[in-house]
């Protein structure tokens, strides 16, 4: 269901893969488990899904969240999911004892760098032209906030 949702919302917006194409690959693996997801449901149907990891397997890291997956279905963008997940995230993250919240945004990607501001995220690095998407060199935004 989520891999489904994935494939529903990819954009050269926010993605830096090229556009899913069959044989998918399986949406959780030894990186991401199911435990690592918070998912929205509106009108009893999933909505959107927030992927809430540590960073990088180091203890001198262990207090530190990153956000590598975020999604919302169409019909459920403008009614909240997205701001619900992230909040959640956030919530989720102080539960399992992390200081920091940090995740990475494609510098064109206007409106989910506007949600992330408007939680309380701050821009912490550039780098720029990282991804080249659609012909264009996109500059790869790191925001962090503390929880």
């Amino acid at each position: 269901m989520l891999a489904a949702l994935d494939r529903e919302v990819w954009s050269p917006l926010h993605a830096v893969l090229p556009e899913p194409r069959p044989p998918y690959p399986p949406f959780f693996d030894a990186r991401h488990q199911p435990v690592d997801h918070l998912v929205a449901e509106v009108d009893g149907r999933v909505a959107g899904y927030v992927r809430l990891v540590p960073p990088t397997r180091l203890a001198s890291n262990a207090h530190v969240r990153q956000i590598q997956g975020f999604a919302v279905a169409e019909a459920a963008r403008g009614r909240g999911a997205g701001r619900a997940l992230l909040r959640g995230a956030l919530e989720e993250a102080r539960r399992r004892g992390a200081r920091r919240v940090t995740l990475r945004v494609l510098g064109h990607n206007t409106p989910a760098r506007r949600l992330y501001e408007s939680e309380g995220f701050a821009v912490e690095g550039v780098l720029p032209g990282e991804f080249r998407v659609g012909g264009d060199y996109v500059d790869d935004v790191l925001m962090g906030r503390s929880v």
